[in-house]
């Protein structure tokens, strides 16, 4: 592979409600970047530019409302789409930094209209959120958990100035609930510990080993779920998802690799997963978008060995934080009938991490790091008594041995 072939474009939408650190965060993550060897651009919000001209919205009628919303969007599609381009013909690795999105748009239009728009411009959500951009990370208002630091700010906040921040924070976040990569970054931390964990959480999703340069506070909590499911009625704003899972043929027994295809409504995203043990206790998957044909290519590669795992993902939101639910679905090995698992990522651990729990799920246990739930093991074709396959870990040790097809391999965090 030569150089050009290696290098990456990552397309990441910063977003947030007000006083969330957005903007501090955007210089924050450029320069460490720039540290790195990285080539940053930082794509301007598009609203900010257009009513820097004047717009008010108090003076719009409600056509004039969606018109501008309707132009702005086709607005932020042609920026967007060149620093894209830039991004591909630069000699290095380029972070293309969105302050803010195209699905941001929704949170300020009713459904309908938000329908009628996509219809009229033949604009797919599924292409325009989850295929267009690599990752998401909204940044939470202050006025949602630090509200003296929201209340210091030198203009004038009173408490409805609070409420309304809180409501215009969800609001943002919701837009973006189904992206596959949507991280929210809360304000259980200090500010300076939050702006690191949002530069950790691009890191790992781009699989660069970022050592001791920041803490790491943040680490996926998985649950098991009893059914039967609560009716859609019980649930907060939510995306459902189709979700195929294919295992590939890897070269060595240190690599597990993986196809996931994604989507609604027969539009599909295509990720191809390759996760190696890493330094510094840490399990880095590297995640490439495909192409659909890439995608069939790739698929050549499948491992007979695994199922394939037909998932349905439920994603959602519940006090700001972000859940992903897989109802596992037949055909599959029978360990899988009935199995719904939950995920999350948090800091918070004991009590603190019960009580940011969904109230409307019943949830059996905790089972971060257990093997019996690892997908690698879910997948497998031979019953686990009888498979030298099967993945097993030391969770008290940073370097366990894991048995597969005979060999010795490194596993990190409880996951190969």
């Amino acid at each position: 592979m030569d150089a050009i072939e290696e290098r990456k474009v990552y397309r990441l939408v910063l977003t947030g409600g007000p006083c969330g650190g957005k903007t501090t965060g955007q210089s924050r993550l450029c320069t460490f970047f720039e540290n790195l060897g990285w080539k940053v651009f930082r794509v301007p919000e598009t609203a900010t530019i257009l009513l820097s001209g004047g717009i008010k919205f108090a003076d719009l009628v409600a056509e004039e409302v969606y018109k501008f919303q309707e132009n702005l969007l086709r607005t932020m599609i042609q920026i967007e789409n060149t620093y894209f381009e830039l991004g591909r013909t630069s000699n290095k690795n380029c972070l293309i930094i969105c302050d803010r999105g195209f699905m941001d748009a929704s949170a300020y239009i009713s459904k309908e209209k938000w329908d009628r728009m996509m219809r009229s411009n033949n604009w797919n959500p599924v292409e325009l959120r989850d295929n267009r951009y690599n990752q998401i990370i909204h940044m939470v208002s202050a006025a949602n958990g630090a509200e003296q630091f929201y209340a210091t700010e030198e203009h004038s906040c009173r408490s409805e100035g609070v409420t309304l921040a809180r409501e215009l924070d969800y609001k943002a976040a919701s837009a973006w609930i189904g992206h596959p990569y949507f991280d929210v970054i809360d304000n259980s931390t200090d500010f300076e510990n939050k702006v690191n964990r949002m530069i950790e959480c691009v890191c790992q999703k781009l699989g660069i080993d970022i050592g001791d340069r920041l803490s790491i506070t943040s680490r996926k909590v998985k649950f098991l779920v009893s059914g039967p499911m609560p009716l859609d009625t019980a649930f907060p704003a939510f995306q459902d998802f189709e979700v195929v899972h294919h295992y590939l043929q890897c070269a060595g027994p240190r690599v597990q690799a993986r196809l996931r295809k994604r989507g609604q409504n027969g539009r599909w995203s295509y990720i191809h997963t390759i996760r190696r043990p890493q330094q510094h206790g840490q399990s880095i998957e590297v995640r490439t978008q495909l192409s659909h044909r890439d995608y069939l290519n790739m698929l050549t590669q499948q491992d007979d060995a695994h199922f394939t795992i037909y998932k349905k993902r439920r994603c959602f939101l519940v006090n700001n934080q972000y859940f992903q639910m897989d109802i596992y679905k037949e055909p599959s090995h029978p360990r899988c009938k009935g199995l719904i698992l939950l995920e999350t990522y948090t800091s918070l651990t004991g009590d603190k991490l019960k009580a940011i729990l969904p109230k409307f799920l019943n949830i059996v246990k905790e089972v971060t790091g257990q093997p019996d739930y690892s997908m690698f093991n879910l997948s497998l074709r031979e019953d686990w008594n009888n498979t030298k396959k099967f993945c097993y870990s030391l969770h008290d040790q940073d370097d366990a041995d894991v048995k597969t097809n005979g060999h010795s391999q490194k596993m990190i965090n409880g996951k190969a």
